[in-house]
């Protein structure tokens, strides 16, 4: 099927009938349960009794116009905003803008990736092959899947820091990771329907949570003192232009369901109304704890790191719903890996991340500041320029009127009809180089990121890709034809 960025025809109906013959997993759009059932022999009943329950079958298949539905999500996070202040020489004020404005340039980044869902019917990494072809997508995976891991990580780390301090002495913080991760996998098991119905209420938890936080923390005493502008802005920005872009790579897992004729627009400022207003609003709050100067909370964040903090006031329900997200998306991206990956069930790769989300937890639960911090200015790098290629070919190369005039969607599966991929993959092989020279932390600090004494991976990472990305693609184009 052709179509290009602007319209969309209806997929054709397949029949059952002819599904039955096939043994490509990905061109049973229509009913992925039973190709499932049929490949995996002596256990097909029980998965069969499973599917029949509720547990969703579907993984990376492309969505049928005729299985479309609308749905919504909500976004959420902490302790970042604590960050500018526990980490960076940043005050309140400049924390403050910092959120706002490289919130805002994250959100509008994320939201464009999300408009892809509903165009293509695909999965966030999937749609990465029509621009960096079959091995830059699987590239793309393993980065997604070490992104969502890392993400889960931090988010059962506060969690169960939150559950253990909540009574002191009672609950060992490694105890109330697992309890977090298990109550987080039960929605991804079952799949994208659960995910979204437990959403649907949690927020409301989640929002007197906060209003909680605010009103008690503002009685708590504070101190808003003025530092002179730093460098730091820069690094902190990364973090927090990571935070957003790090919801990027599976913008489209939760509205690929969403019907093809959906405005582009509408969903744009959707998802950046959803991005940024709650994940200001809370990094804020983050921002606003470090100046409180009670000293039961400067003891709870100095004894229990955020996890202390927050549970003077927060319950730790409100952090299920965000690992939930992390974990399902994590389980479709270990399918996008290939077709072998493709074969095996998603819940069992969801089974997969939670064993290794958790047990990382554990093991790094008494680092949770460091960890958060390293992981998102990494993060903010490679989806920088991962966003970047997405967004010169979907402008340029798939316009209407552009070199290959929209995306032949049936291809999506066929390593012979996508991109070879090397323009896609040298332009992230030069974002990576940007990322490095730019880099300014711990470990290493790049020419660049050491001239301008703070962290500029993310903004050099966009730059390097976008600038050859274009003339490489051109190439690959005229060469290939594809």
């Amino acid at each position: 099927m052709s179509a290009s960025p602007g319209h969309y025809p209806d997929d054709e109906e397949k029949s059952i009938a002819g599904l039955e013959d096939t043994k490509d997993v990905y061109v049973i759009e229509a009913a992925p349960d039973r190709v499932i059932v049929r490949r995996l022999g002596k256990l097909g009943p029980l998965l069969s009794r499973l599917f029949a329950s509720g547990v969703e079958a579907r993984g990376v298949e492309r969505m049928p116009e005729n299985q479309r539905e609308s749905v919504n999500t909500v976004f959420d996070m902490i302790p970042i905003g604590v960050l500018a202040q526990s980490t960076f020489t940043l005050s309140f004020g400049h924390a403050v803008a910092t959120i706002l404005c490289f919130g805002a340039l994250g959100a509008v980044a994320t939201a464009f990736v999300a408009t892809l869902g509903p165009i293509t019917g695909l999965r966030t990494m999937i749609i990465t092959r029509f621009s960096s072809g079959y091995l830059g997508c699987t590239i793309y995976s393993v980065l997604n899947i070490l992104t969502q891991l890392g993400f889960a990580t931090t988010t059962v780390i506060l969690g169960g820091q939150t559950l253990s301090n909540i009574i002191p002495g009672t609950l060992p913080s490694i105890v109330g990771i697992i309890i977090i991760g298990v109550c987080s996998l039960i929605p991804c098991i079952v799949g994208y329907n659960m995910v979204h119905v437990y959403e649907r209420y949690a927020w409301i938890i989640t929002l007197i949570s906060m209003l909680f936080i605010w009103g008690l923390g503002g009685k708590a005493g504070y101190d808003i003192r003025r530092h002179a502008l730093s460098a730091d802005i820069l690094s902190f920005g990364g973090i927090v232009f990571g935070l957003f872009t790090g919801w990027a790579p599976v913008a489209a897992d939760f509205n690929c369901r969403l019907p093809a004729d959906t405005p582009p627009m509408r969903v744009f400022l959707l998802t950046f109304l959803g991005l940024f207003i709650p994940i200001c609003f809370v990094g804020i709050l983050g921002a606003a704890l470090m100046t409180i100067t009670d000293p039961a909370y400067v003891a709870a964040f100095r004894d229990g790191s955020t996890g202390g903090l927050v549970a003077q006031v927060l319950s730790p329900l409100v952090i299920v719903p965000t690992t939930s997200r992390n974990t399902y998306s994590a389980g479709l991206s270990m399918q996008a890996l290939g077709r072998p990956f493709a074969i095996i069930p998603r819940f069992f790769w969801v089974l997969l991340a939670f064993v290794v989300y958790t047990v990382a937890g554990i093991a790094g639960h008494e680092h949770f500041i460091t960890i958060l911090s390293n992981f998102l200015r990494i993060l903010s790098d490679w989806t920088a320029f991962f966003i970047v290629i997405v967004a010169e070919e979907h402008f340029i190369f798939r316009r209407k009127n552009g070199p290959l005039g929209g995306y032949n969607l049936d291809d999506y599966d066929t390593p012979s009809k996508l991109p070879v991929g090397v323009a896609g993959i040298l332009a992230g092989c030069f974002g990576v180089a940007g990322a490095v020279i730019g880099m300014s932390q711990a470990l290493y600090t790049g020419p660049l990121g050491e001239m301008v004494g703070a962290e500029i991976g993310f903004e050099l990472a966009a730059a390097f890709s976008a600038v050859t990305y274009l003339p490489l693609r051109a190439l690959e184009i005229r060469l290939t034809g594809r």
